[in-house]
């Protein structure tokens, strides 16, 4: 198994801490860490400094480098430009695809916090011996407490996995994104949130490219054969990866691993609000509350 920790975005809602060459992914909100560097550590506890891969821009390389000195320079792969998921995720196939054509890889999205550990080996395992077994597109899900807005579900089929292996299903259906309604009608029938741990090798990946976005297979194929990067990266449409896998699950193509470990997304102050300890938001040198709560407080070195 090769692990891609993937990062680009910004994180807006998380302003004005979280800016362009400070990401939230970046910043030291769990105990002076930050989630970029708890990933890190969960994926040491399986895998050596230069197995792991990352996939980022050229701006959060340099924070990266800084925060995790032991990130192997030769793994990183730079983005050029930002184009969406589709286009990055089938760039990490492209880039792996010249050394590592058959060995399942997973993408890890920087700004997830995920635990506990074992958990998360776990799913790795069965994720790996499966890619191995099968060309079946592998993803992530979980069943969330309440309805989540702005993302799609899966609802699980036949268990493709062993009993005593965290669960793998089929894909039976695809479900886009809804009103609220319609998401909590999913959750009761059991739907999955879909929880990306895009897992396959590169090979069987680009398969899936060059079967559903030809315009997306040929410049990622130029690239791995060694073609300029910023060339071939900026002739791909910009778009979400779901333009594939959403025709894949429909088509019967798709396995979904039912995580086994929490998965918490952060991506907004109020959504850090309900992990945090009063001591992680009140950072501040000598900061005293006075008849006030659920604040953070976030003051600069030098300030």
């Amino acid at each position: 198994m090769v692990p891609v920790i993937i990062c680009g975005g910004v994180g807006t809602k998380m302003w004005p801490e979280s800016r362009k060459n400070s990401p939230k992914h970046f910043l030291p909100l769990f105990n002076g860490k930050s989630l970029f560097e708890l990933n890190w550590e969960v994926l040491r506890a399986k895998f050596k400094p230069e197995e792991i891969f990352l996939q980022t821009n050229a701006v959060q390389a340099k924070l990266a480098k800084k925060l995790v000195p032991e990130i192997v320079t030769a793994n990183i792969f730079i983005e050029p430009e930002t184009r969406n998921t589709g286009p990055a995720t089938g760039f990490a196939a492209a880039m792996l695809y010249p050394t590592h054509p058959d060995e399942p890889f997973m993408i890890i999205q920087a700004d997830v916090l995920r635990e506990p550990t074992p958990g998360i080996i776990d799913m790795f395992n069965v994720c790996d011996r499966l890619a191995r077994e099968t060309d079946k597109y592998i993803t992530g899900g979980f069943k969330p407490s309440y309805p989540v807005m702005g993302v799609d579900y899966l609802v699980p089929g036949t268990r493709a996995s062993k009993e005593t292996e965290a669960g793998v299903y089929e894909v039976s259906k695809f479900l886009w994104r809804a009103s609220h309604e319609q998401v909590a009608q999913y959750i009761q029938e059991g739907a999955l949130l879909h929880a990306c741990h895009t897992c396959m090798t590169p090979r069987n990946l680009l398969n899936l490219y060059k079967k559903y976005r030809t315009e997306w297979y040929e410049p990622l194929m130029r690239i791995a054969a060694g073609g300029n990067v910023a060339e071939e990266y900026a002739k791909m449409p910009i778009g979400p990866i779901e333009e594939i896998t959403q025709t894949v699950h429909e088509n019967g193509e798709g396995l979904v691993i039912e995580l086994p470990f929490n998965w918490t997304d952060f991506g907004t102050w109020e959504s850090l609000m309900n992990y945090t300890t009063p001591k992680d938001r009140l950072n501040g040198h000598n900061t005293i509350e006075i008849e006030a709560s659920v604040n953070f407080i976030r003051v600069p070195k030098n300030k």
